[in-house]
């Protein structure tokens, strides 16, 4: 049994001061306020006095980290798991990007056999399969020579119980509507992205079934004042969910503050969007097949392409809440609640309340990841790290 007291909760949707909270096994049993010393005999005792205590966060887009890519080594998203609830995460997609349907098979395959039994840290909850239905236009960092139409042989088992949660794809590629509704009748979340796609295009897609868009701003077309294309199309709309990736690098700080202005609450999440290099010293690393030059701030290919970041979730969240001017409070749900929602798991993950997996994360005043806990356990600790 797990008790944290003298907390600061933020459950996102209400901050509990001086409050305590009880887990049993990996279920959240009890949030309590206000001052109270007499935690369980057996409990594991954690006081969290002058800390935020809040949800785990939830990453939605991540290709791969200390130096492992998952699209090149689908067996290496465990060992990354394992390492990545020092930024906070818990629970998150592992991203393979456009590849043979061999390499989505083998991360398939790696998520259906199941946790190593030793295994301690975040939770993959699914694939994101960024790809291959991409325009070749606008593929970024994505090999052209993967890429393909969307068919309905290609996506036979693509669903969420064969290990696919989000599929990101260009709505104006031929046999694109048709494909989008039939992974989303199947509870795939069908995400706009690496698209050419005008407005009115954008616009059928998300009638089709998209509910999502994969790095606002990134591999589409500019805002424009008369085509407002896909950008455009994404903000317009308070039924879709952007992602942002918030390093500062692949948008610009007023760009947030403009999106978060547009979207701010349930309207976007944050990815990290991290490759290889994430947790790496500078140096050179692959996303896919491409070697990615990993600087200090960002990575690139040789003729100067984004590919990827290396700016993890809990970092993201404090740019955001310095570039928007927000509180914690106010940006925690782009990281917990809002990507908890948009995989239909708002019942178990996202929050801080009675029957929700005790997925948990410690914030110094400084929002610095002090411990994470996923599902009861505790997976980091900063001073384990100094």
């Amino acid at each position: 049994m797990l008790y944290i007291k003298n907390a600061t909760i933020i459950t996102p949707d209400e901050q509990l001061e001086n409050a305590s909270l009880s887990a049993q096994a990996e279920w959240i049993t009890s949030v309590d306020t206000g001052k109270n010393d007499s935690s369980p005999a057996t409990a594991t005792v954690i006081d969290a006095r002058g800390m935020y205590l809040v949800p785990g966060f939830i990453d939605l887009q991540c290709n791969g980290a200390f130096g492992r890519d998952f699209t090149a080594d689908p067996g290496s998203i465990w060992p990354v798991a394992a390492r990545l609830p020092r930024f906070g995460v818990t629970s998150f997609l592992p991203t393979i990007i456009t590849s043979p349907q061999d390499t989505i098979s083998r991360a398939q395959s790696v998520l259906s056999a199941g946790k190593p039994p030793t295994h301690v840290g975040a939770w993959p909850i699914g694939l994101h399969l960024e790809g291959p239905f991409l325009n070749p236009h606008k593929r970024g960092a994505h090999e052209r020579k993967y890429l393909r139409l969307p068919t309905m042989e290609a996506i036979e088992n693509w669903r969420p119980a064969q290990g696919v949660r989000m599929v990101t794809m260009a709505p104006e590629l031929p046999g694109a509507p048709a494909v989008v509704e039939q992974l989303a009748r199947r509870g795939v979340v069908v995400s706009a992205g690496h698209s050419n796609a005008d407005f009115t295009t954008a616009k059928a897609g998300f009638a089709a079934g998209i509910t999502y868009g994969t790095h606002l701003f990134n591999a589409m077309p500019p805002l424009g004042q008369r085509e407002p294309g896909l950008c455009g199309a994404l903000m317009d709309s308070d039924q879709i969910v952007v992602g942002l990736i918030a390093d500062g690098i692949h948008v610009h700080p007023a760009m947030i503050r403009l999106t978060w202005r547009s979207k701010a609450g349930a309207g976007m999440t944050l990815v990290s969007d991290a490759m290889a290099g994430l947790g790496m010293t500078p140096g050179r690393y692959l996303l896919n097949e491409s070697e990615v030059f990993v600087g200090d701030a960002c990575a690139r290919l040789a003729d100067g392409t984004l590919a990827g970041s290396i700016t993890p979730l809990d970092s993201a969240l404090r740019n955001l809440v310095e570039y928007a001017q927000c509180t914690l409070e106010q940006a925690l749900p782009a990281v917990t609640s809002t990507p908890a929602r948009v995989l239909g798991l708002s019942s178990q993950l996202g929050r801080i309340a009675e029957g929700h997996i005790a997925d948990l994360v410690l914030l110094n005043a400084q929002l610095q990841v002090m411990m994470t806990i996923t599902a009861g356990e505790i997976t980091y600790t900063r001073e384990s790290d100094e």
